[in-house]
């Protein structure tokens, strides 16, 4: 079942995703050699909490941190610990919270320091296949629409999409109906309708979509050991267009 929110619903879910907002944006300010993934999910862990919410992921089937942190080859479920980050890399960071019963979801990919010239073009692509599929959040418009333009995006690119995660819906539970896959013929799917949020993700591989998961059951990495990029907007749609809650402005 497909859920549309009202507008009470719409705000709250707004200031949810504002805190995710700010919680990204200051973790993307203290991406730098040498600071660990654990002290970024410390630092998240203060600012949801100051903020009066609580992380939308941990405990969540068991996961054991507030954010996810996934550096270079990792695509998804990246798990925050002593890791320390090293000139060149890339760190995708994916916050949730709850906070008024509702949740909000974002991510983003970072570069750490100078980067190579494929990381920055596999971020840029990334970025821009986002905003591609946002643009496709709009009443009328079929689910596959924001898939399709976003894997026609990123394949223009020379990359691939990944397949075996998706985007989906948000509201009163981090996941909910419809998924939102990163690929994909247009006109098929749930038609958008005004009310349904939107997590649009697209997950994206330098080389092949291939995935495998680590050891501890929730890390995802490149079956070819590509890097990988993510980024991600809880996105409203409405009569006026789509409203990107977690943008910060």
């Amino acid at each position: 079942m497909i859920i549309c929110k009202g507008r009470a619903e719409l705000n709250t879910m707004r200031e949810a995703n504002l805190i995710v907002a700010r919680v990204l944006n200051e973790l993307g300010s203290l991406v730098r050699p040498e600071i660990t993934t654990g002290e970024l999910d410390r630092r998240a862990e203060e600012m949801i909490s100051k903020a009066g919410a609580r992380s939308g992921f941990k405990g969540y089937h068991g996961y054991p941190a507030n954010i996810c942190t996934s550096v270079n080859d990792q695509i998804v479920h990246g798990i925050p610990n002593g890791r320390r980050l090293r000139e060149g890399d890339i760190i995708s960071i994916d916050v949730g919270v709850l906070y008024h019963g509702y949740y909000g979801d974002a991510a983003w990919t970072f570069p750490v320091g100078e980067v190579s010239a494929e990381a920055q073009k596999l971020l840029q692509a990334t970025r821009e296949a986002l905003y591609k599929g946002i643009e496709k959040a709009v009443v009328g418009c079929r689910v596959s629409d924001i898939s399709a333009a976003v894997q026609q995006h990123v394949e223009s690119h020379g990359f691939s999409v990944v397949r075996d995660f998706v985007g989906h819906g948000v509201g009163t539970a981090l996941h909910e109906e419809p998924q939102v896959p990163n690929y994909g013929k247009p006109g098929r799917g749930p038609k958008l309708q005004a009310g349904m949020v939107l997590a649009i993700e697209p997950m994206v591989n330098s080389r092949g979509p291939g995935v495998r998961v680590l050891e501890d059951r929730w890390t995802a990495v490149t079956a070819d050991g590509g890097l990988s990029a993510h980024f991600e907007h809880s996105v409203a749609v409405t009569e006026t267009g789509p409203w990107i809650l977690s943008a910060l402005d």
